[in-house]
């Protein structure tokens, strides 16, 4: 899994290359789950008129002067958070089947983190390792190109779903089966959505790698040709279908049935605790980051931007891009948090009705629409 192209040459660097390509971005990403966990909190107190966490920090000792009992803004309430979890009994019931009720957190997690593996958060550069002609490589910002990447990360993602009904299925809880049943039925009805909002944007970019759909949406001289290439303006009704589907595949309000704590306590991983519980929870937030790289990769170019050479070579020049990549995610991030303290949550029978009824449909017919155009495109041409 560490090649991130089969043709590439087998110099020993480039091994080197995409194992740290691994290292680095699953650094970043378990980096930047502590901050969303952050930014989640004070969100939501600024939204209740809250203080939120900022009590965590150093301790009150004289010797530490005008710093004495500073919470550091309470940036280190998700550190506090590990500790606690890590400190927690790992409680497992008597009657749960145990197998099961252990490898379900993991289920959930590594699919997910699985999926980043195709998302193409740069364009790369080229490594010269000597002065003879064809001592070089290209080093993509990506972990591995399999030419169907868009497939791999939507099965992936779908994987990952089993892990949630196992757990439930598996504690041998009312509740946690009651979550573990919403979870497989919101994934029914959101991914066949999902699946033909990705459907068209194949076809409007003619590829299933997520790389050549981002240099797709810039012009052919290399540079990005504004942002009316980008597929939000090429697929608008696509481009919401998706946003949609992303909340609903990634459990967030206003579409969190399979926990709902108002109605099931925690839903599926009601009799999860200690880093069980926290595999789920970060299998959440990992899954967040991945559908809104997914959102940044079909619709908003990628790392790519008006202006900016989408294909620099050089590696400082190409560092714009992971830059870029991450301001776009960021974005969608914050609407996440946003969402989930201004949206309520849907009854099931509206969750239901929303999938089967509406975007279901409408993403058919924009498929239809889609082909039907490019055919007249085509036959234009």
């Amino acid at each position: 899994m560490f090649l991130a192209d089969f043709t590439m040459t087998d110099h020993p660097l480039n091994y080197l290359f995409n194992a740290l390509k691994v290292i680095v971005a699953f650094a970043a990403i378990m980096n930047v789950i502590p901050l969303m966990i952050w930014l989640e909190r004070k969100m939501a107190a600024w939204i209740q008129l809250r203080d939120g966490p900022s009590k965590v920090g150093f301790p009150r000792w004289k010797v530490l002067g005008p710093l004495a009992g500073w919470g550091f803004f309470g940036l280190l309430q998700p550190l506090a958070d590990i500790i606690k979890l890590l400190m927690k009994e790992d409680f497992m019931p008597a009657r749960a089947s145990k197998l099961l009720f252990a490898i379900a957190p993991a289920l959930v997690f590594v699919p997910i983190a699985l999926a980043f593996a195709v998302i193409p958060f740069g364009d790369g550069f080229t490594y010269v390792y000597g002065d003879e002609p064809g001592q070089s490589f290209f080093v993509q910002y990506q972990i591995i190109d399999l030419g169907v990447g868009v497939l791999f990360a939507l099965a992936a993602l779908s994987l990952a779903v089993h892990g949630l009904s196992l757990g439930g299925w598996a504690s041998n809880n009312k509740y946690g089966m009651f979550g573990a049943v919403r979870a497989s039925a919101q994934l029914i009805s959101y991914e066949a959505a999902m699946f033909m909002v990705i459907l068209a944007m194949i076809m409007v970019y003619g590829t299933l790698d997520l790389r050549e759909m981002v240099l797709a949406q810039t012009n052919p001289e290399g540079f990005a040709g504004g942002v009316f290439r980008w597929g939000l303006f090429q697929q608008p009704v696509a481009f919401v279908i998706f946003c949609v589907c992303a909340f609903a595949e990634s459990n967030r309000l206003p579409f969190d049935f399979p926990e709902a704590e108002a109605e099931l306590i925690g839903g599926y991983h009601t009799e999860f605790s200690s880093m069980k519980f926290a595999m789920f929870f970060l299998g959440e937030y990992f899954g967040m980051i991945i559908q809104s790289a997914l959102i940044v990769t079909l619709f908003l170019g990628g790392w790519t931007l008006p202006g900016i050479n989408p294909t620099p070579g050089t590696f400082l020049a190409s560092l714009a891009g992971p830059l870029i990549f991450s301001a776009k995610v960021a974005i969608f991030l914050w609407i996440y948090v946003q969402v989930r303290w201004t949206l309520p949550r849907f009854r099931f029978d509206q969750l239901m009705n929303l999938g089967w009824k509406k975007l279901i449909p409408i993403s058919l017919a924009n498929v239809v629409v889609t082909a039907l155009i490019l055919n007249f495109i085509i036959r234009g041409e």
